[in-house]
């Protein structure tokens, strides 16, 4: 259903495109800026299964990308400048922000010298649970099982399911289904119960992962010391906070938060939401943001910047950099707000 449903978003695009509509609304839907959402920046892997494949660039698109930036003029600002010129209501000049989510090392290796290239300061929203080597990241351990299962059992509901994995287009299906129903169980437990029980009957070493992919405190020590790098914060463990207490999450934000400063010494003022689409956070979560003590949250739900956002600093949207979509010519629909539009109905601002 996601290759059917990438191949479908493609071929709009590629009709938008060639249209020419997003030059001619540009005025209208583009808004002041928009905030690009990355998470792995690395080469292309020598796989065949990698339904993951939309969190990740390669640096080649990302450095097509800034260029792309440059020769429009559009100013490269940090979460710090974008939250000042909201504030200010500094609207003269139009601008994109880099934000990279939970604190990968590829960010270090690959994405850092690419904006090195440009001069483009960015931010990194780090799960303070990866930057300790514990935390889990069961999308990529369900790849991992996938990948070398042909069958896979699980009790969904209390009943037994069986998903047929033995070929790329069965295990596609598989990963979708699976990452849906973990994505709506009832908590971080859960999830952890679950992955870790399908890691262990199919010889997926779950805690190396984590590890293996993300960065310690040692090395998010020497990033955070480059002048183009802001550490934002992004939870503790990684958790949907909308099914969490009030309390815990508050904990999960503020915890975070306490734990990046005293590892890094710096101040953690910007801070994204774990999935971050409406599911995940909210009105309550946004609140909660404030009352952390955050300046600006970033969501996952599909928009650019407009003046009204000035009021609504702790939901923020964003524009995905999707790796199944590495295609220059979508570059200026990206940046002209016409595609996040048609997304998110048009709405200027979404902070319900």
């Amino acid at each position: 259903m996601n290759r059917f449903r990438n191949h479908v978003v493609r071929a709009g695009l590629e009709a938008l495109y060639f249209s020419g509509a997003h030059v001619l609304l540009r005025p209208i839907l583009s808004g002041i800026g928009s905030i690009f959402m990355l998470h792995h920046v690395r080469p292309p892997r020598d796989i065949e299964f990698q339904p993951n494949q939309h969190l990740e660039v390669a640096p080649e698109f990302l450095r097509a990308v800034l260029t792309h930036l440059r020769s429009r003029d559009i100013d490269i600002i940090s979460m710090d400048e974008v939250h000042r010129r909201l504030i200010e209501r500094n609207f003269s000049r139009r601008f994109v922000c880099f934000t990279l989510d939970d604190g990968y090392r590829d960010n270090r290796d690959f994405a850092l010298p690419v904006m090195r290239e440009f001069d483009a300061p960015f931010t990194i929203h780090v799960t303070s649970d990866y930057a300790e080597g514990t935390g889990g990241l069961w999308w990529i351990a369900l790849e991992m099982v996938l990948a070398r299962a042909s069958l896979i059992e699980v009790k969904t509901g209390g009943i037994l399911t069986r998903f047929e994995a033995h070929n790329l287009a069965a295990k596609q299906v598989a990963f979708d289904r699976l990452h849906d129903w973990f994505r709506g169980l009832p908590s971080e437990h859960d999830v952890a119960r679950e992955i870790g029980a399908l890691c262990a009957r199919h010889g997926v070493d779950e805690q190396a992962i984590c590890p293996d992919l993300c960065m310690s405190w040692d090395e998010l020590k020497l990033v955070a010391a480059d002048p183009l790098v802001t550490i934002g914060a992004h939870s503790i463990s990684h958790s949907s906070l909308a099914k969490q207490s009030e309390q815990s999450a508050s904990e999960e934000m503020k915890v975070s938060r306490a734990r990046i400063e005293n590892a890094l010494q710096r101040p953690v003022l910007h801070f994204a939401y774990p999935y971050g689409d409406k599911d995940a956070a909210s009105r309550r979560e946004f609140a909660l943001a404030r009352a952390a003590g955050f300046i600006t949250a970033v969501t996952t739900r599909p928009g650019v910047i407009f003046p009204e956002s000035a009021e609504r600093l702790t939901a923020l949207p964003r524009v995905s950099l999707n790796g199944n979509f590495q295609d220059t010519r979508i570059l200026p629909m990206l940046t002209s707000g016409f595609a996040s539009a048609i997304r998110n109905g048009f709405r200027r601002v979404d902070a319900a």
